[in-house]
Order: structure tokens, then C-alpha cells, then sequence
């Protein structure tokens, strides 16, 4: 599979693009365990253009993370068209264009899934930026808004006429937000569509080696993209990457090797912010790591973790855990 000039092996799989997660840090680790193309956090392109300087952090790269997409949102044509020259020039190697993300603030400013109810401008953007820069672009986006405008499939063949590299696909309406099964038929129907040529990655609800195996041969996706299932389990890209190499599963290994990995987070997000932000930022990835079920009577555990302000607060807790 080819997105543009960048070669993937066979049943690549992808770290989704998500907010507050997928910092460097947390990028470079998924790369080390197998990722074969990770995300930036989303950028917003009005941000970027007026140059705020939190936001221009996020499109500071390690050359040891790549090949990397800088993911960019907003719903004005110009404003698109300069953040993308802006990723070009901080050597993204791949912009992908966010058309998927459901939440109010951004939705319901015709931003992100909210360009679904604006498929024209949508396309207007997405032809302006694919004329603009001299690398990849990309889009995700979902199903359609609602129910009763699931639009993908024609969607996919106009937005593929505009110039993309790939397209994602996430398996729910926006109007689902996060909630639900995701609907992978549409996937599948896009990417067997014969007039479509460009790589189709599949997202949603892939939290297993399993699974990830079931829709490449189910659906004959190019790539399959992981999001949520990755925050506070790094590891599943490997679990994942065995399993579709062996047709086994991966041996587990000891659990002081996982929450070894999970003080590396904590390390990382500490030295990349400071201890205090750090903390704060990695609470998520501890909230949802699977790791903690796995030990008795986890909850008092896992508040605890939760609470503690300092990495040695953290370690301590983690080191009395007996499992």
C-alpha cells in the first residue's frame, strides 16, 4: 500500500489522530511498538495561521516518528489552505484534513464532522489545500451526520476526484459521537467500490489483535487505524502487528514489563511538559489503561493513581501493586 511516495508493508496499522493523547511522546512510543503511521493531535488551522504558540508546538516533530500526518481542522478555505503550507513547511509527510470530529464545539461550528451537512465547501477545501502543497493530503471523516444521511460512499468517490492520497473512514454517523457499535458495511462498501483506486483505513472499535485481522479480511481495507483501544495500552500495536504476521497470539509478558511502559509514559510527559502538567496529562492514559483490572480490588488503585500530584507519588503506588 502507497500513500503517495510513502511504501507500507503489508496490513499497516495506524495511530489514530486524538486530542490531549497523541503527543510526541506518546507517538514515538506507539512507533517503537509497531505503529506504522501515527498522527498529530489536531491542529486548528486558525491557530496555526495567527501563529499561537501552543498550538504551533504540536507540529514539532522527530524525525524518529516518521513517516507522520499533521492533522488539521477548520472551515474556512483560505485559512486551510495556509495551515497546510505551515505543516509542509514543519516537514509533515502527510496532512490529513479532519472532517470527522463529532464533538459540539467544533461540529457545531461547521468544523470538523460539521462539514459533513456542508459537503460542497468540504470539497472546495479539500480541492484548494490537495492544489496547494507538494505532499500527500489525506482526509477522515465518518459515515455521514446522522442516520438518515449516511453519505460515504458517494462522498469517498468526489473526495478521492479532488485530489487525496487516502481516505479514513470511521464507522459511525456524527450523531452517534462515540456511542454504539461501529458500522464497518459502509467501509467494506467504499472500499470495494470499483471506481475508488486510492488506500481506504478503516476506524472503529478495533480494541483487539483479533479484530484488527477480522476487518482487514472481512472488509479488504488497505490499513486499519486505532485510536481509544491505544490510551494507556501502547502495546496493542504489537499485539496486533504479531498476530497478523503469525496468525498467533502474542505471549503476555510479565505484568511489571506493562507497568514498566506505563512509567515510561509518565517519564516522557513529565520531561515533554513538567511534572505538573505531565501528571495531569497522563491521567488518561491511566484511567483507561486495561492494565489495572487485572489486579485485586483494582478501583482504591486506580483513585489513587488518579490523585497523586508527583511522578514519585506514582511510582510509589505503582511499585506496591502485588499481581
Amino acid at each position: 500500500m502507497k500513500i503517495g511516495n510513502i511504501t507500507f508493508d503489508k496490513y499497516p496499522i495506524f495511530l489514530a489522530p486524538m486530542e490531549d493523547v497523541t503527543d510526541i511522546s506518546f507517538r514515538l512510543m506507539c512507533k517503537n511498538f509497531g505503529a506504522d503511521l501515527v498522527y498529530t493531535e489536531f491542529i486548528s488551522c486558525d491557530a496555526l495561521v495567527r501563529n499561537i504558540s501552543k498550538t504551533m508546538l504540536k507540529t514539532h516533530i522527530s524525525d524518529q516518528e516518521r513517516p507522520l500526518a499533521m492533522q488539521i481542522y477548520g472551515k474556512e478555505v483560505e485559512a486551510m489552505v495556509e495551515a497546510a503550507k505551515i505543516c509542509e513547511e514543519a516537514k509533515a509527510d502527510i496532512i490529513d484534513l479532519n472532517f470527522g470530529c463529532p464533538v459540539k464545539k467544533i461540529a457545531g461550528k461547521g468544523a470538523g464532522s460539521g462539514m459533513l451537512q456542508n459537503t460542497p465547501l468540504m470539497l472546495e477545501i479539500v480541492s484548494a489545500v490537495v492544489k496547494a502543497v507538494n505532499i500527500p493530503v489525506t482526509v477522515k471523516t465518518r459515515l455521514g451526520w446522522d442516520n438518515d444521511s449516511k453519505i460515504i460512499v458517494d462522498l469517498a468517490e468526489k473526495l478521492q476526484d479532488c485530489g487525496i492520497m487516502a481516505l479514513t473512514i470511521h464507522g459511525r454517523t456524527r450523531s452517534q459521537m462515540y456511542t454504539g457499535i461501529a458500522d464497518w458495511t459502509l467501509i467494506g462498501e467504499v472500499k470495494n467500490n470499483a471506481r475508488m483506486h486510492i488506500p481506504i483505513i478503516g476506524n472503529g472499535d478495533i480494541t483487539s489483535a483479533e479484530e484488527c485481522k477480522n476487518a482487514f479480511d472481512k472488509y479488504g481495507v488497505d490499513a486499519i487505524m486505532i485510536g481509544r483501544a491505544s490510551i494507556g495500552r501502547p502495546w496493542i500495536f504489537k499485539e496486533a502487528k504479531h498476530f497478523m504476521s503469525t496468525g498467533e497470539k502474542l505471549p503476555e509478558a510479565d505484568f511489571s514489563w506493562y507497568l514498566n511502559v506505563l512509567k515510561e509514559q509518565v517519564v516522557n510527559s513529565v520531561n515533554l511538559l513538567d511534572e505538573r502538567r505531565g501528571i495531569l496529562h497522563i491521567r488518561r492514559h491511566i484511567a483507561m489503561t486495561p492494565l489495572l483490572k487485572s489486579i485485586p480490588n483494582f478501583k482504591p488503585t486506580r483513585i489513587a493513581l488518579l490523585k497523586a500530584d508527583t511522578q514519585e507519588q506514582l511510582f510509589e503506588i505503582m511499585d506496591a501493586i502485588n499481581c
